[in-house]
């Protein structure tokens, strides 16, 4: 039955992005993002059956035992895992293609100056990383990476790193960024057929995790600021020395 295949897919997926997880009776008895995903999938499942007061009755109860809030509306594709999913919000319009992965402290949310779809839509084998905010009814491209604390404001392309508020691309397809000039640069070198883009998407385990080591565009820019203050000083003691030597004459 399809209802107990994705029971144990859900399971299969702590498993696969959570080292810590050690046994089935443990992820069935105590991940907090599999209970929110499990509750959603029913109050969702009544929701689009068009019952109101009991889905979202299932959703409350939901975020009081896991500290996770799903609206019923949501859309969620298989393969969603949820890790330490303390102060997650879902909104209602929001979708999430599969195989996406959420740490704790991350908002689906909208802006509050939208109707309609008022909720980001996330694509395949998306990372969103502690914190993050992805406010509006854009699009997040599959492969996207958010970064920790971002705020997330408008269109993410595929395959791309977004950092720092508000949010900004800084990589696509493993190169930097540093202009819309080198995005659509990438973009264009990286074109992919339809054919090749459905394998990528199938590809459960296409999952990247690395969101620790994200690069820092701040960090960089002090540290060239640094080098070229370095190498002023040195050009100054140097010009010096030189008028030293010619007064000493």
């Amino acid at each position: 039955m399809k209802f107990f295949s994705t029971l144990r897919k859900d399971i299969r997926v702590v498993f696969e992005r959570d080292p810590a997880a050690k046994s089935v009776w443990e992820v069935v008895l105590c991940y907090p993002g599999l209970h929110a995903i499990w509750a959603h999938r029913l109050s969702h499942a009544l929701y689009k059956r068009g019952w109101v007061l009991l889905p979202r009755l299932i959703s409350e109860a939901a975020r009081f035992l896991t500290g996770i809030e799903i609206h019923p509306g949501a859309t969620i594709g298989e393969g969603l895992f949820i890790d330490h999913g303390t102060g997650i919000v879902i909104g209602e319009t929001a979708e999430l293609g599969r195989n996406v992965t959420l740490y704790q402290g991350v908002t689906l949310g909208g802006t509050g100056k939208e109707t309609g779809k008022r909720h980001p839509t996330i694509g395949d084998n998306v990372v969103v990383a502690s914190g993050a905010k992805v406010l509006g009814s854009f699009t997040v491209g599959s492969h996207a990476k958010i970064g920790a604390g971002a705020v997330v404001l408008k269109p993410v392309p595929a395959y791309a790193t977004v950092v720092g508020v508000p949010g900004r691309v800084v990589v696509m397809h493993g190169q930097r960024v540093h202009n819309t000039e080198d995005m659509r640069r990438i973009m264009e070198a990286h074109l992919v057929e339809p054919d090749d883009q459905m394998s990528e998407i199938e590809d459960e385990l296409d999952v990247d995790l690395d969101h620790a080591t994200l690069p820092d565009p701040d960090e960089e820019m002090h540290a060239c600021m640094m080098k070229q203050i370095q190498a002023l000083e040195k050009k100054v003691n140097a010009l010096e020395q030189q008028l030293r030597q010619k007064e000493d004459k």
